[in-house]
């Protein structure tokens, strides 16, 4: 539905007839300045209804009109006592000294009602806009009141930051796996080449289920499995009697091989490793992880299920951030917007009664502890031979390949079944 600014019109129109009455208020006519004059009154009635003669000030000629003679002065001033012989009267009164009227005969009072009348007009005006003018300010305050309800930008800001130590958290622990992949990947592929240079050439024909002449093969320098992989399609294509299709068929099937080696490869992890750089690699970067141990696999998850939770709830709130926002939004942002900081205030509740923050923030620390020198590699190894099956377990969980884990051999070397 639609906003209407009702209260917002009704404000204007008040404004504008606030506007209207000064309007009205200045166009009142004002006393024009008046020069005062002596009148010859040749014909009055007892009203005080007259006609007059008077000599203008300004050009000097004369005038007659009819005027509104003071019936209250004293009789010696009225007809035909003031001059018995010519049966005048006299009386004074004012004609306009300035502008266009100038000379004119002025009445006292000959205004007043036009005067008075707009007057009125601009009272009943101003009345009329200032009872708008207020209705729409209260009004559009109450609406504003109404809906602004429901910010909250206390919670829409500790939600945030429930969200930034969630995705700190998940980001470390992912950059702490990759760490472990990456040094386990050299690991696993020199194992599996190495498995794949035990494989006769031969083997290929029964997973292929093709008849190759391996024979003619082995006469060209292909005898393993990683021979056909190292040689690779178009070298294999050289040998007499193999074309393009049989090679692509014997390099297809000695990759399906490896694939299924590298599932199965065994990787021994001892203390002799520690003269292999890779190893002492993996042994390095698998310590981070044994570190944080299960809780910290634990907060890992719990933070990636809390940022799905919070990203769609923290995109309605956006609204109830601030008092503006929320004012500008329209009634379903802002219904969604208050739905959300339920949902928000549910979320920081469970977090504070499980201490996700501090669980979040040493789960950080933990894994940002990476090796920095030779002492945090030696002190891997020692802490690998003192808790090996750890190291297996975290390796199994990261990696993810294969069937499971061989037990450390009683012997001394421990070896893992991936």
């Amino acid at each position: 539905m639609r906003h209407v600014p009702f209260f917002r019109w009704v404000l204007t129109l008040g404004v504008l007839l606030i506007t209207c009455s000064a309007a009205v208020y200045a166009a009142v006519p004002e006393m024009p300045e008046l020069r005062q004059i002596e009148l010859t009154v040749l014909r009055e009635e007892p009203d005080g209804a007259c006609t007059v003669r008077w000599t203008d000030p300004f050009d000097h000629g004369e005038h007659e009109a009819a005027h509104q003679c003071d019936a209250r002065r004293a009789d010696s001033l009225k007809a035909p006592n003031y001059d018995p012989e010519t049966g005048y009267g006299w009386d004074s009164g004012f004609v306009v000294a300035e502008g266009s009227a100038r000379g004119r005969l002025y009445t006292l009072g000959q205004d007043d009602e036009t005067i008075d009348d707009r007057i009125d007009l601009s009272d009943t005006l101003v009345i009329i806009g200032l009872l708008l003018a207020t209705a729409g300010l209260v009004g559009g305050n109450i609406r504003a009141a109404a809906r602004l309800s429901g910010v909250r930008p206390d919670i829409v800001r500790r939600a945030w930051q429930l969200a930034y130590g969630a995705a700190a958290v998940e980001e470390d622990h992912t950059r702490a796996v990759e760490a472990v992949r990456a040094a386990w990947a050299p690991l696993q592929r020199e194992r599996v080449h190495e498995e794949m240079g035990r494989v006769p050439v031969k083997s290929l024909r029964n997973d292929a289920k093709q008849r190759f002449r391996t024979k003619e093969w082995e006469k060209g320098g292909i005898h393993t499995a990683r021979d056909v992989l190292d040689a690779g399609v178009w070298k294999l294509g050289q040998l007499p009697d193999v074309g393009r299709r049989t090679a692509e068929q014997a390099v297809a099937a000695a990759r399906h091989l490896a694939d299924g080696a590298s599932q199965d490869v065994l990787v021994r992890l001892s203390a002799d490793g520690r003269s292999d750089p890779r190893t002492t690699s993996l042994v390095t970067a698998l310590r981070v992880l044994v570190e944080a141990g299960p809780r910290g696999k634990e907060a890992a998850d719990t933070a990636r299920e809390l940022a799905e939770r919070l990203e769609p709830l923290l995109a309605d709130a956006d609204a109830a951030s601030t008092r503006s926002a929320m004012f500008r939004a329209g009634p379903e942002r802002r219904g969604r917007a208050r739905a959300a900081v339920a949902g928000l205030r549910r979320i920081l509740a469970e977090a504070e009664r499980d201490a996700l923050v501090r669980r979040f923030g040493q789960t950080s620390v933990d894994l940002l502890r990476g090796p920095d020198n030779e002492l945090d590699a030696l002190a891997a190894w020692t802490d690998f031979e003192r808790r090996p099956e750890d190291y297996y377990r975290v390796l199994a969980e990261v990696t993810a390949a294969g069937s499971g884990w061989r037990a450390p051999s009683p012997g001394g070397g421990e070896s893992v079944e991936v």
